[in-house]
């Protein structure tokens, strides 16, 4: 589904944000009046796309566009070699291990960052740059997961069972056994024993992942099959409800409206690899015209969850 024309208008888009510095949101704790705060700075490498976890997906989106569409390579290598280094991975891991940094872009961030360090191993570049990063943060995310005593439910950057799906496929990429099962344990104790979801409540204004859809799709990695089918039963209704429908009427030049392009495509991704295409169809139709070309706060991240749904391999793999 992801096509050369699309896999070309999104790396344009993807090469532009890596390297464009402002408008940046900061998300920072400041400890004192002499911390440093400047992106370029502390984030040599993730320092574009408008904040840290958009820049990562972006790198991400380049990584998987040439590993799918080699005719990229030619624009898309280049970039990434002078990205991925390993003194600017040095300094971006030197920051997560300042005050400031010990809790920054958890779990959203540290999830796409996994999932970038996946990528590049399914590519066969780059990892070993990024090796270093990556392994500090599944360390964290492990610890975050076993520690965690209730999942976080939002339809936003928090949610526990989106940051587990990318996780997870970093875990079973990587062969790292050990996160894999913190994940699955996690998954078990947050969700198994969850019933009858309030579909009606679904989206929030901001939502850009569906809580519904995402614990869904981690029960479906996590369980066996028929432990999935007697838990979906009891989960989710067959009558999906406002799911089964893009929202509309939402002003894409408002930040956190436009988080709603983001649902339509991030819910497409699930439908897909739950095996529901027919409900992945008009979300896609909804939110793609919208990916490339509108404002800036759609713009410099929608593509990387375009790209997610629009190569969605089913179970098992984002």
């Amino acid at each position: 589904m992801l096509d050369g024309a699309l896999a070309s208008a999104f790396a344009r888009v993807a090469l532009g944000n890596v390297a464009r510095e402002y408008p940046r949101r900061l998300d920072q704790l400041l400890t004192d009046a002499a911390t440093e705060w400047h992106p370029r700075r502390l984030h040599p490498v993730f320092f574009g796309s408008y904040d840290w976890h958009s820049a990562v997906h972006m790198h991400w989106l380049l990584v998987r566009l040439v590993r799918l569409h080699p005719f990229l390579d030619h624009d898309v290598r280049p970039v990434l070699d002078k990205q991925l280094r390993p003194e600017g991975i040095a300094r971006e891991l030197a920051f997560f291990s300042t005050p400031g940094g010990r809790t920054f872009e958890r779990p959203y961030g540290w999830a796409w960052l996994l999932e970038l360090q996946a990528e590049c191993m399914r590519a066969g570049r780059w990892y070993s740059m990024l090796a270093p990063l990556a392994e500090e943060l599944a360390q964290r995310f492990g610890h975050y997961v076993a520690a965690l005593p209730y999942p976080v439910r939002a339809g936003t950057h928090g949610n526990s069972a989106f940051a587990c799906l990318l996780t997870l496929d970093y875990a079973r990429t990587a062969n790292d056994r050990r996160l894999e099962r913190d994940i699955e344990d996690a998954a078990r104790r947050w969700f198994l024993a969850d019933r009858d979801y309030p579909v009606r409540y679904e989206p929030s204004g901001d939502d850009f992942l569906s809580p519904a859809l995402c614990e869904a799709l981690l029960m479906r990695e996590v369980l066996s099959v028929d432990e999935y089918r007697v838990w979906r039963e009891a989960f989710l209704s067959a009558d999906l409800g406002p799911i089964a429908s893009p929202p509309r009427g939402y002003d894409r030049s408002d930040a956190k409206q436009s988080h709603l392009d983001g649902l339509c495509l991030s819910r497409a991704w699930c439908f897909l690899r739950l095996g529901l295409p027919e409900h992945a169809e008009p979300h896609l139709e909804a939110a793609l015209p919208h990916v490339v070309g509108g404002d800036y706060v759609g713009e410099h991240w929608l593509a990387s969850f375009a790209a997610l749904a629009l190569s969605a391999e089913g179970s098992k793999s984002p």
